[in-house]
């Protein structure tokens, strides 16, 4: 299943017999917070769901954005109205970050049935609502591991063996600055492929095949295995929807370099190249 929907298919698919369940993920890394533009107006039917309390775990040493506890995103995502068998549509604002966040996470935990609204809030041009629904308890209980998961030693080995994509800006990458993290650099070996590249002007996903041949230009093919970070694990998810749609399952580093980097013992490498 193609891991995207235009906002014209979610329109038809919302008239039709299996309507999907919508998510609201709007968040911006250190700006305001979501609920208040969601109040002001989103797509009708759309329940808001929190990325930093609600798609993360507290803060700390395994990162700034460490996954939820499986038990409570399952909590969240029933009083969102998942169930297993219904189809699942997620946006945010336009940047497509948080949706994919909540995109990898529930596809992880083992819901078959989970599309990114391409694009974001900014390709509907259909009216907004102010209406807060409340939706019937979903069913949804997850089942970790559908997706791969990389741990820090796995993401170094990853490095050295196969594809270790860095999702983050070019200048974060060769360390040239670090706004957020203890220092800058970037674990040896990975690959800089920065995740605003994914996409066009208007925060829509590029051509499946264009996503392909880029990917392919870093050195994926049918024979490697593909990992991928960034600073917390939110923008990886966003590169790793996007090798999705290229045609490769990627795996995703979610302690990123926020963990990595909080570990003096772990080496850095700065400057343009991998090593």
């Amino acid at each position: 299943m193609k891991p995207i929907i235009t906002a014209s298919e979610y329109v038809s698919e919302s008239a039709g017999p299996r309507p999907p369940v919508l998510l609201d993920i709007r968040w911006q890394l250190g700006g305001p917070h979501g609920r208040p533009d969601y109040e002001a107006g989103h797509i009708p039917g759309a329940v808001f769901v929190d990325l930093e309390a609600e798609l993360s775990g507290p803060a700390g040493s395994g990162g700034r954005h460490p996954l939820p506890r499986p038990e409570t995103f399952g909590a969240v995502m029933r009083r969102a109205g998942v169930s297993h068998g219904t189809p699942v549509v997620v946006y945010d604002g336009g940047l497509g970050w948080a949706a994919a966040r909540a995109w990898w996470l529930l596809r992880w935990a083992g819901h078959p049935d989970v599309r990114v609204l391409d694009g974001g809030l900014a390709a509907w041009t259909g009216e907004l609502s102010t209406k807060v629904p409340t939706p019937d308890e979903g069913d949804f209980r997850p089942e970790p591991g559908a997706l791969p998961l990389l741990d820090a030693d796995a993401a170094a080995a990853l490095a050295r063996s196969g594809l270790l994509l860095d999702a983050r800006a070019a200048e974060r990458y060769r360390g040239d600055v670090e706004p957020i993290d203890r220092v800058g650099g970037h674990i040896p070996g990975a690959v800089s492929a920065p995740t605003v590249q994914n996409v066009a002007e208007d925060g829509r996903f590029l051509p499946a095949g264009s996503l392909a041949s880029r990917f392919a230009a870093l050195g994926a093919d049918g024979d490697t295995e593909v990992g991928v970070y960034c600073g917390s694990g939110v923008s990886g998810a966003h590169e790793v929807l996007a090798l999705e749609i290229a045609g490769h399952r990627a795996a995703l580093y979610a302690g990123s370099w926020s963990e990595w980097s909080s570990d003096e013992s772990r080496p850095v490498a700065t400057g343009p190249d991998p090593s």
